[in-house]
């Protein structure tokens, strides 16, 4: 937990924000960007996702009092109802309940507001924007023709059905106002700051918070090919939506006007290899040999990736261990979950699915009858939220075995169920931290030997 620990810390978002902002000398710096304070007479702060309270908390730090005061300082930002606090002179409103990764009518409400303050922006007016993971849903807008429950029916099948971050942003921005750059869109001012920490591999970003201040690089087509996969007979998907794709794909009026491009300016401040390289360095601190891997590309399903992190732990604790002692692996990255039927699912999140699976696979390799040194294995959700639970992840070691078998429980059943909370609350295996005010995917721990 200490090593998780230490990836969370270092891509907190009030840190990551104060280390990029500040005002010095009459100029406000922003991610190597120098702003004159007389060059503009109003500041606009606008945001959504699971770490924009953080963010916004380290913007006000590094911004003083009299420049709040003397440039109207106002901003409206969205997050999930368990990272509501306050942060004067800006709104922080609940834009969805905790837990429930979905749109919802008060995130319509707010963002909404969002686009009003910033279609307001005069042209000496300048607007810092901050992004997170999360953002897809806390910055709902439906386009003309398109109702919000269709659109929120149209992601849970998504889900449901493993489709990943990549997939289901490339829907949500072609039925949006706010995403795939439509917030900048609305945007006639001086200058738009755009900073964003990123959870999705690779960093892509029009692909975070569905890009709602980046031109998209996928476009109507790729939104119907998507739901040609995985909705081949047109049974399940709203006929709302199919129309209004094609409504896209057949008006070349709609086509990207990229007009502001020169007012606007995206900055990645945190992502997860910044969270990964922490790790390591406190596991180095503590004394173990320490091994690292970032995803650099989609990773697939949970159950596969937690039964490779249990080849390689057995693999290090048979014939590493004994030679060059402790070994920890830190690794990042964010798999899917293939979900079962709703009447037969359980509660679970991908970390959860992950290390229940893993804890199978040392299961079968006879991990309790073979000579085998101590070990502990943790996934983690750095927004310290997996899937609809109110724990981060999982974590597994010789007191979850012992207390495994004294249970008698089925873990087979449990995983092909989704139902991996259960599992854990039972064993003492989940990690259960609150919201971290960030979100730069997994982060998994595995550590062997004495």
């Amino acid at each position: 937990m200490q090593i998780w620990r230490a990836a969370v810390d270092a891509v907190r978002a009030d840190r990551l924000v104060e280390e990029n902002v500040r005002v010095d000398a009459g100029r406000l710096e922003i991610c190597g960007h120098s702003v004159p304070l007389d060059s503009f007479d109003k500041l606009i702060i606008v945001g959504a996702g699971k770490a924009a309270s953080g963010m916004t908390r380290g913007l006000l730090k590094a911004l003083p009092a009299e420049l709040i005061a003397d440039k109207h300082v106002a901003g409206w930002i969205n997050v999930p109802e368990n990272c509501v606090e306050s942060l004067p002179p800006l709104i922080v409103h609940p834009a969805r309940p905790a837990g429930v990764n979905e749109p919802t009518a008060q995130g319509v409400y707010g963002s909404e507001r969002i686009l009003e303050l910033v279609g307001q922006a005069g042209l000496r007016d300048i607007c810092i924007c901050l992004l997170s993971g999360g953002g897809s849903a806390l910055l709902p807008a439906p386009i003309a023709g398109v109702k919000l429950e269709e659109k929120t029916a149209l992601i849970r099948f998504l889900s449901d059905h493993g489709a990943n971050i990549e997939q289901l942003n490339t829907v949500r921005k072609e039925l949006s106002l706010t995403k795939g750059n439509g917030l900048a869109r609305h945007f006639h001012g001086q200058h738009l700051f755009c900073l964003i920490i990123s959870d999705v591999i690779g960093d892509p970003l029009d692909m975070i918070a569905s890009g709602p201040t980046v031109p998209s690089k996928t476009n109507a087509q790729d939104a119907l090919a998507i739901l040609a996969q995985f909705d081949p007979q047109r049974k399940f998907v709203a006929v709302s939506i199919y129309n209004a794709l094609q409504r896209k794909l057949n008006d070349k009026s709609m086509d990207e006007k990229d007009e502001n491009a020169a007012r606007v300016s995206n900055h990645l401040i945190g992502n997860l290899e910044v969270a990964v390289k922490a790790a390591a360095a406190e596991g180095k601190r503590l004394g173990f040999k320490v091994e690292t891997s970032v995803a650099k590309a989609l990773e697939g399903d949970a159950e596969s990736v937690g039964r490779s992190l249990a080849e390689q732990l057995l693999t290090k604790g048979k014939h590493q261990a004994k030679d060059h002692g402790s070994i920890c692996l830190v690794s990042g990255g964010e798999p899917t979950v293939q979900l079962v039927a709703p009447h037969l699912r359980g509660k679970g999140g991908r970390n959860q699915q992950l290390v229940l699976s893993a804890f199978i696979r040392l299961l079968e390799a006879g991990i309790e009858t073979i000579e085998f040194p101590p070990f502990c294995l943790l996934s983690g959700g750095t927004d310290g939220e997996d899937g609809p639970t109110d724990a981060a992840g999982a974590v597994v070691d010789n007191s979850t075995l012992k207390e495994f078998r004294e249970l008698n429980l089925d873990p087979l059943d449990f995983l092909h169920r989704n139902d991996a909370y259960h599992f854990f609350e039972a064993v003492g295996g989940l990690i259960k931290t609150g919201p971290t005010h960030t979100n730069v995917c997994d982060v998994r721990v595995a550590i062997v030997g004495t």
